[in-house]
Order: C-alpha cells, then structure tokens, then sequence
C-alpha cells in the first residue's frame, strides 16, 4: 500500500512543520500568520494538528501559543553508536536536547568543555546524555554526529 504510506509521511512533515510554526512563535513572539508564512504552511494546518496549543480568541489575531506542551517528537539523540531517532515528549525536553547539541557543537569547533558540563548525568527519551569528550570527540571524527539537524525525518515511502 504504497499510497498510504504516502499519505502518512506527508502528514508527519505538516505536523512537524505545525510544530515549528509553534516553537517560532514561542521563541520569537510572532503572530500565527507570520511564523506560518516562514515555515511555509497554512496556519489552518497548523490549528488542525495543533489547535489545542493556541490560546486566545479563535478568529481574532490575538492567537498566542501556550507556554509548553506534551506533544510527540521524533528526534535525533548522539548515542556512542551515532544518533538515534528518539520519541520525545515535550517541548521542554526538545528544548534542552537542542541546548545540549549547541553545547556539543561548541565543543566540537571551539574545544571549550564548560557548557557540556551541565549535561552531566542527564538523560533525554531514555537516553543518557554523552558528556565524555573523547567519545565526543571520536564520534565527531568517524561522522557519526548529526549537529545540524535534530529533529528526525519522517520513513520514505519506498
């Protein structure tokens, strides 16, 4: 059923546009419009998959996000075997997983240790965060890490 499987990844895509749309809004006080016209999706996707994130009147322009929320996310966590495709559940948690791979990234061009310090012993969707620079750093020269996308694509449909 090659169609659906289509079907299914054209609907992960809108979603997490949708949840780009979200996190934009959040982080740069955008109104619903805008932060949909740069992600290049309708803002009524974006109420379809994600309405319930939106507070404020329905069809007035003062639309703004909630502060956090719950929803799904696959992305992609550094593991000593490379990244991984991992649930992760909240923006909260997508947030500090993108802080951590600033953090790495800063390791990786600048060698400075300081900001992965903070990481030490946590763990994200199960995973525990590397924080060991010569695994970093091993990891970092046999290709394995992916710091310029954290968020993982949908299956192909092939």
């Amino acid at each position: 059923m090659k169609n659906g499987k289509n079907k299914r990844g054209k609907r992960s895509r809108s979603y997490n546009r949708a949840l780009h749309v979200i996190a934009r809004m959040r982080r740069t006080g955008q109104t619903l419009t805008a932060a949909s016209r740069d992600e290049h999706i309708d803002p009524r996707t974006v109420r379809k998959y994600l309405g319930t994130e939106l507070r404020g009147p329905k069809l007035k322009r003062k639309v703004r996000p909630t502060k956090a929320d719950r929803r799904r996310r696959d992305m992609l966590v550094p593991t000593a075997l490379g990244t991984s495709p991992v649930v992760i559940r909240g923006s909260k948690q997508a947030s500090e997983l993108g802080r951590y791979m600033a953090a790495v990234g800063k390791y990786l061009r600048t060698g400075e240790s300081g900001p992965l310090e903070k990481f030490r012993g946590k763990s994200i969707g199960g995973y525990v965060l590397i924080t060991d620079l010569d695994t970093l750093g091993a990891l970092a020269q046999a290709g394995a890490l992916q710091l310029d996308q954290i968020y993982a694509l949908p299956e192909s449909s092939s």
